[in-house]
């Protein structure tokens, strides 16, 4: 098994550069005091179903039993309850981020701009490759370009001057991302694995991008996080399942090359995020290994059981199909989703969510009180992973 590296990389910068818990200041108010949130599914708290609410097919997360495990009822998050984001926000001693799209109250204490199936390039990439799904088959284009234009939209009902929006958004935190996965997903349709790795420049400089608008708007605060290990992805394993016995890792049942170019992308990314850091040395950009924690949890099967099946679903061999998604009346539902690391497909319950964000708030302690000089220089750095 590996060790892993980076699992609590958030709360831990977060501890590293304020050099004290990031619920609490000098004056006793949170660190941070609001959230902005870019990004697709993993980070979507309801913006999915105003954007595809009108096709039923893409939003299942309206119908139970969506949202089941903690909130009682569907929020349009893709999981049985909270999100990664979710748990950050409660540790942050804020409240949860509103989607933007679902929202009719205030933004002031953050917004998210993430939607289920939003991809890092705009729909013109995928439309001159000829890659159907994504934003290339929506009828709205929620690429990170688009999420970046809503955002400059709703800036002047935050702040009014550019003082006034330096200050503000000193004291808020940007996540931008998870983006890529949807990029290569829907890529898979039409291409093969080595030609997608080929996309993976233009993804890694569309974020790049991205965290250089921000900055240029005042953020001061960006967690920019990795992908997942895709081959180990229920959907991309029911894709691919005609795969020969060589194309899997012996250990874990995941695609090795699937894997590798997960490895790739965050190779990558954090090469650039380096840069970017020692352009603009006075902001703080935070690699998040989201490849790592979830690796473990596969590579240790015995903190849920039946680790690459999802636990809402139709039948299949890893619980997926297509024809009867998670929501639909002839889905199933295992007994207890907490018992599972996959809800619906690529998503996790809420239950893994938690395992990730505990992962986090463990190694919390053990870095307290630890200097950002005496830690880490630039993004950490990924560890072993089995692929």
């Amino acid at each position: 098994m590996h060790k892993l590296v980076c699992a609590a990389l958030l709360p831990v910068l977060l501890i590293l550069w304020w050099s004290k818990p990031a619920i609490s200041s000098a004056s006793g108010g949170p660190r941070y005091r609001s959230i902005f949130s870019f990004g697709d599914s993993f980070a979507d708290t309801g913006n999915n179903p105003a954007v595809f609410g009108w096709y039923s097919v893409f939003d299942p997360v309206t119908r139970p039993p969506y949202g089941t495990s903690f909130f009682g009822r569907p929020t349009g998050r893709n999981g049985d309850g909270r999100l990664i984001i979710d748990f950050i926000a409660e540790n942050l001693g804020l409240p949860y981020v509103p989607p933007t799209l679902a929202h009719n109250g205030s933004f002031r204490r953050g917004a998210n701009f993430a939607v289920g199936a939003a991809t890092a390039l705009d729909a013109g990439f995928f439309h001159e490759r000829d890659i159907p799904g994504g934003a290339s088959k929506f009828p709205l284009n929620t690429s990170l370009g688009v999420q970046l234009e809503w955002f400059e939209s709703m800036k002047p009902t935050l702040c009014r001057t550019a003082r006034e929006c330096k200050k503000f958004f000193s004291r808020s935190l940007f996540l931008v991302g998870e983006f890529g996965v949807n990029d290569y997903h829907f890529s898979f349709q039409r291409k093969t694995v080595q030609e997608v790795r080929s996309f993976v420049p233009h993804v890694i400089a569309t974020i790049s991008i991205a965290i250089e608008r921000l900055i240029k708007h005042g953020a001061r605060s960006l967690v920019v996080p990795g992908v997942i290990p895709s081959g180990c992805s229920p959907p991309i394993l029911t894709k691919f399942t005609n795969a020969p016995p060589a194309a899997y890792n012996s250990e874990t049942g995941c695609l090795t090359a699937h894997n590798e170019l997960g490895l790739h992308h965050n190779t990558l990314l954090q090469a650039e995020l380096d840069r970017l850091q020692a352009k603009h040395r006075n902001v703080r950009i935070m690699y998040a290994d989201f490849f790592g924690p979830i690796m473990e949890m596969v590579e240790s099967p015995h903190k849920f059981e039946d680790v690459l099946m999802v636990c809402c679903g139709g039948p299949g061999r890893y619980g997926l199909n297509s024809t009867v998604p998670c929501g639909d009346a002839a889905a199933t539902t295992c007994p207890y989703p907490s018992s599972r690391l996959y809800w619906d497909g690529v998503h996790l319950t809420e239950a893994a969510n938690r395992h990730v964000a505990d992962v986090w708030l463990g190694e919390i302690n053990s870095f307290t009180g630890v200097s950002r000089k005496q830690g880490t220089k630039g993004p950490c750095r990924l560890g072993r992973h089995k692929i």
